[in-house]
């Protein structure tokens, strides 16, 4: 697993354009490990190598089973690591950015100035509109009861400011989405072995656990009598186990 997640440089953006360098490795290298451990596992029942899609903490792992008679040998196989966001080192970056400062400054100021001045431009609007009884006591009233007529009355305030909000906040979205497109993960890991505690707390690391159970009536029983157990199931256990052993390492 150590040669599996050895890392590499390679060079990333931070989020004020400086370029630098982080280390990472590759965790198709770990999923094409674990297919071959599965590939090469007989008379297995095996569960396809799957990755989880968490943002910041992901996991590729694997699970496979054999029966011996009333007896299930189980075994779960993973990796975890954490997610590292940055841009990629390109000039692009910079210019979406210094975009979107523009279009969020404007609009801000904008809003602001709306803000300060709101009844009075709805009152004004609304008489250049014909609608000459209106004060600031009933303005609330009106505007409360009547979604469609505030939305009107708000669509010509905004159009008489200069300033398509809509449309800037299309723009914006659009930058936002593109700038997401440039993102780009790195991923940090180690392998050390870790158990079941460990891994459900998110720590890094590495886990491969075994499990041997008793089939009673369809259920599965954790503890039971292994001298019980027949020396011909005993032998072909032992076996299963050489042969994990030999699929792991090779």
């Amino acid at each position: 697993m150590a040669d599996l997640i050895k890392m590499s440089d390679t060079k990333v953006m931070m989020g004020d354009a400086t370029v630098t360098e982080q280390k990472t490795f590759d965790p198709k290298r770990v999923m094409d490990y674990f297919q071959k451990i599965n590939n090469s596992l007989r008379d297995w029942s095996l569960q396809d190598v799957s990755i989880t899609n968490n943002q910041d903490v992901r996991r590729i792992f694997t699970k496979f089973e054999v029966k011996e008679e009333n007896y299930l040998l189980s075994g779960h196989l993973s990796l975890q690591f954490h997610v590292l966001l940055y841009y990629k080192p390109d000039q692009q970056v910079i210019e979406i950015q210094k975009e979107l400062a523009e279009i969020v400054d404007l609009t801000k100021s904008e809003q602001e100035q709306l803000s300060d001045n709101s009844d009075q431009l709805v009152l004004d609007k609304l008489k250049e509109m014909g609608y000459k009884d209106f004060d600031h006591q009933n303005l609330f009233e009106v505007f409360y009861e009547n979604d469609e007529f505030r939305e009107k009355v708000f669509e010509e305030i905004q159009k008489d400011s200069g300033v398509d909000f809509q449309e800037l906040t299309e723009k914006k979205n659009k930058l936002f989405a593109d700038l997401d497109s440039l993102l780009l993960e790195t991923y940090q890991t180690s392998s050390v072995l870790i158990d079941d505690p460990r891994l459900v707390a998110g720590e890094e690391g590495c886990l491969l656990s075994l499990d041997l159970e008793f089939i009673k009536n369809g259920n599965r029983e954790g503890l039971f009598d292994p001298r019980k157990m027949s020396n011909a199931v005993k032998g072909n256990i032992i076996k299963r186990l050489d042969e994990l052993e030999t699929v792991v390492k090779s």
